[in-house]
């Protein structure tokens, strides 16, 4: 299916290819500035750190409809091997295979591509078998450290868990702004809660992927007109599956790693800072969410904490 003239005006309208110059490779990231961050750190209040993080584990958030993303397949490769001779210090050590997206993660801008292009209008044969991506992988992301901002638009709603095939629209994030008295500014890492996590967490990994609320495709211009960094959710496929067009697969991941160059995350759980954030009336935090620098990957497993 061709897409949609719908899609490519939203695109034209949000589009960042030369903002930050022909080479650049990190897209929105460029908005994260020394001041940005010094603002994000005086957000500290109390000191409480909370992990958004979900346990990496072989019965995690993958249910094998998405091929070769695989949940973590952890072994022992020793078991307290005395290396260097009898009664020396013994070692255990570990090995993992697994998706790259596996669990929470942040999704590298060569991620998906759409006419033949990736971000910057490079082209995504770049993206090769043997080298992964040569342009904008995510090992060219510089520390992922800025203002989190929580959007729980679930809350601002009155429920614990938006429906599946809730498209959260721009209306629901400005809700979700006044609900939390903070508004969003350049250089934001936004994190939008729609509970949907909370399925997972319940024990149904197959009614956490599927009906799913999500991001609609009128999304991206609200996080392109506030200049928002990058933006994460607590959704298995983070904008609304099955689409709200019909088979109109991905639209939202193209606008934003493609036409506007911003990471986007998917899988965190946001349930702890909910309550913290709801508890505390304050929805604005320094958050820390550095990639693992896979070179040549298209995304990559994070630990984000954020910082009271």
């Amino acid at each position: 299916m061709t897409l949609p003239q719908e899609f490519h005006e939203i695109a034209e309208r949000v589009n960042n290819w030369g903002r930050w110059g022909a080479e650049d490779e990190i897209g929105t990231l460029n908005l994260i500035t020394d001041d940005v961050v010094r603002g994000a750190v005086a957000e500290v209040r109390t000191g409480r750190r909370i992990p958004l993080a979900l346990p990496l584990t072989h019965d995690g958030v993958q249910t094998g409809v998405i091929p070769g993303r695989v949940n973590p397949l952890h072994a022992m490769t020793q078991l307290n091997q005395e290396l260097f001779g009898p009664g020396t210090v013994a070692c255990s050590d570990d090995a993992a295979t697994l998706g790259l997206q596996a669990g929470t993660h942040w999704d590298a801008l060569p991620h998906v591509s759409h006419g033949g292009r990736l971000y910057n209008g490079r082209p995504a044969a770049t993206v090769t078998a043997h080298g992964g991506a040569e342009f904008a992988g995510i090992d060219k992301v510089r520390p992922v450290v800025s203002r989190g901002v929580l959007l729980d638009v679930a809350a601002a709603l009155g429920a614990a868990r938006l429906a599946g095939g809730h498209a959260v629209t721009p209306e629901e994030l400005a809700r979700a702004e006044e609900f939390g008295g903070v508004r969003v500014r350049a250089g934001d890492i936004v994190l939008v809660r729609t509970g949907q996590v909370r399925v997972y967490l319940g024990g149904d990994r197959h009614g956490y992927g599927y009906p799913s609320p999500g991001l609609s495709i009128r999304t991206p211009e609200w996080f392109h007109a506030r200049d928002v960094a990058a933006v994460a959710n607590d959704t298995l496929t983070f904008e609304i599956f099955p689409p709200e067009i019909d088979n109109l697969w991905l639209p939202v991941h193209a606008l934003h790693l493609v036409e506007m160059g911003m990471l986007q995350g998917q899988n965190w759980n946001l349930e702890e800072l909910s309550t913290a954030c709801g508890e505390s009336g304050r929805y604005a935090f320094l958050l820390s969410a550095m990639p693992e620098p896979f070179v040549g990957a298209t995304g990559s497993p994070v630990a984000p904490v954020a910082l009271l």
